[in-house]
């Protein structure tokens, strides 16, 4: 179905008429706050809206024209289909008329119309050199040759030239993605009487819901959509590229502010770690040079961020390059996502580009592999993309790889089932259904590399420890620097196939057992033999020449019974203790260390020692001075 839904946006100087041209076309006052109406001047976002000759409908925002709000600016134009390009006819371009311009292209939006405001006040001679002008400005930008309409706002001269002109660009705009994972960048938040909180935005890439669970993110609040307007309409469903009201529930206005993100629960994760490719635009006051912090602009979110240039010394008025940027607060965003930077102070426009990776490892500079990688993932190939996002030995779920790759889930769908499919990228946990939000993924290469790690870690721990079990679980996963999920994904597989065995919290290779020398054998047989001399007060291992190392070994085959690092006892002796211990409840309710010890004939040390591990086994609990069966 051809969308029916378009967002234009003004951008131009200050003064230039920006909001006297919207109230014309629409009716509609873009200028909402007192102090804007007192000061004649745009100060924040405004909105209008209209219906097209062809019956499209356009939503306009307006933003501030004055180099102090350029913020408020960067907060809007990033949900434009098109651009309404405002040039006073009477002052022609000046420099806010250049940095909108220098904006607009960095966000490539290739889509637009310029009008020439204030026709009526100059004669047509001028008129041709002001449009000659301005022909030779947009020259070389994504504005070049779009139509240029003179208009009089006041008198009505043009407009409906003007809106035809408009009509006829949205042809060219291509449709909105409708991939089912709706993201609507917040610019406004606040509350009216009898709703309670009211977020808006343009919606982009899925559809919205009334009763719909949604996520607001960075924050991680939950709440649920209660109303839907667009253009002032209540709507039951909010289409991709409309400008959309939500009214939320769950959730107070206090806790949203503008560049939060609105988006469906769980697949969508915030960062403070961007790979991008940057241009400078021509006029940059300066380079950009290594470590450089800039204010960083994407969607309408605003940050500060310190720039790692990854293949250039600096990068000079004009130039491009690849770029990581660390951010001082966490973002959302996708791969493909454009982005503006500026220089905090004095504050102006010093570039922008697009995002390629929202969730990479940090970078060391001027490394061919990461710039061949950051290449492969700009190249635009849906396959390269994907493949790209699981390069070297990511694990990642599902969902996380398709905020990765920035692929419409339909289209990756259909590229991951076929790369599956040729061997190319594993599923760790083995099923062969579809896909879920959490289902497993990693390169085949990635993943056999992560196994021969493991496999080298357990026999390099069998070589040193002989007399271990295995490998503590938890110390593999720090050494692979795996996240626990993606762990035991490859945990289940590698046993799965047999090359490891997982018992308790320990891992081995299935050929290692715990053997001792002869030394070793004489010294336990000879401590074996003073236990069960000595049932229920056994010698100290150190008292016969054991070690920890070599006690542990013996408790782990079952030879002694270990509760504590020198209390240790025959396992027979240890069963008869234990029976003796529940027959002294059973036949009281209950047992003090006291009965313990005397029913033993043994010391304190050792009834105390027994209980505590009869307590720490679940097989007895403590009430007060005395202990009961734990059930």
């Amino acid at each position: 179905m051809t969308r029916q839904t378009f967002v234009i946006g003004t951008a131009g100087h200050v003064d230039h008429g920006k909001s006297t041209l919207v109230k014309a076309l629409t009716g509609i006052d873009p200028d909402r706050l007192r102090e804007e109406k007192e000061r004649e001047m745009t100060i924040d976002l405004g909105f209008a809206w209209m219906t097209l000759p062809s019956g499209r409908r356009l939503s306009i925002v307006d933003v501030p024209g004055h180099e102090r709000f350029i913020k408020n600016m960067l907060a809007g134009v990033g949900g434009f289909d098109a651009a309404l390009f405002v040039v006073a006819a009477d002052e022609g371009p000046m420099p806010q008329t250049r940095e909108h311009l220098a904006i607009i292209d960095l966000l490539e939006i290739r889509h637009g119309v310029v009008a020439l405001t204030k026709r009526d006040l100059v004669d047509d001679d001028w008129l041709e050199l002001v449009q000659a002008e301005v022909e030779e400005l947009l020259r070389g930008t994504t504005l070049e040759g779009v139509p240029i309409v003179p208009v009089a706002a006041v008198s009505g001269h043009g407009l409906a030239e003007l809106v035809d002109a408009i009509d006829r660009v949205l042809d060219h705009v291509p449709p909105h993605a409708s991939g089912g994972r709706p993201r609507l960048a917040i610019d406004r938040v606040f509350t009216m009487s009898g709703f309670g909180t009211i977020v808006t935005g343009t919606l982009r890439d899925g559809e919205l819901e009334v009763g719909q669970e949604i996520e607001i993110l960075p924050r991680g609040l939950r709440a649920r959509v209660r109303g839907l307007q667009s253009h002032r309409r209540r709507v039951e469903r909010a289409l991709p590229g409309s400008r959309t009201a939500v009214n939320l529930s769950g959730v107070e206005v206090d806790e949203i502010e503008r560049g939060d993100v609105l988006t469906v629960p769980g697949w969508l994760k915030p960062t403070l770690l961007l790979d991008a490719r940057l241009r400078m635009v021509r006029d940059a006051p300066a380079p950009l040079e290594q470590n450089d912090e800039v204010d960083f602009f994407v969607g309408t979110s605003e940050t500060l961020a310190r720039v790692t240039l990854l293949d250039a010394e600096r990068l000079e008025p004009g130039q491009s390059g690849w770029v990581q940027l660390r951010l001082q607060e966490p973002i959302v965003a996708l791969r493909g996502d454009r982005f503006i930077i500026r220089r905090p102070s004095p504050s102006s426009t010093l570039g922008g580009g697009i995002i390629v990776d929202t969730a990479p490892r940090r970078h060391r500079r001027f490394r061919p592999e990461v710039i061949q990688a950051l290449e492969a993932l700009a190249s635009g190939d849906p396959e390269t993309i994907l493949l790209q996002a699981l390069e070297g030995d990511h694990i990642l779920e599902w969902r996380e790889l398709l905020q990765r790759a920035g692929l419409d889930e339909s289209t990756a769908r259909e590229v991951i089932q076929r790369v599956i499919a040729a061997g190319h990228v594993l599923v760790l946990d083995g099923g062969d259904g579809p896909l879920s939000p959490t289902t497993p993924l990693v390169r085949r290469e990635g993943a056999e590399r992560l196994s021969a790690r493991l496999l080298e870690l357990l026999e390099d721990y069998h070589a040193r420890f002989p007399l271990r079990r295995g490998l503590p679980r938890e110390m593999a996963r720090s050494r692979l620097s795996l996240t626990q999920r993606a762990f035991d994904r490859l945990i289940h597989r590698l046993a799965n196939t047999g090359q490891l065995v997982e018992e308790d919290e320990i891992l081995r290779l299935p050929k290692h057992r715990i053997r001792l020398d002869a030394e070793q054998e004489s010294r336990a047989r000879a401590y074996e033999a003073a236990l069960r001399r000595e049932p229920f007060t056994p010698p100290a291992p150190a008292d016969y020449g054991l070690d920890s190392e070599l006690v542990q070994a013996l408790a782990d085959l079952g030879r002694v019974v270990r509760i504590t690092e020198d209390v240790v006892f025959a396992p027979e002796a240890w069963e008869t203790i234990q029976q003796r211990v529940l027959a002294l409840i059973d036949a009281h309710g209950s047992v003090t260390l006291a009965q313990v010890r005397d029913e033993l004939s043994t010391s304190r040390k050792y009834a105390q020692a027994i209980l505590e591990y009869l307590d720490q086994r679940r097989i007895t609990r403590r009430v007060g001075d005395a202990r009961v069966r734990y059930a």
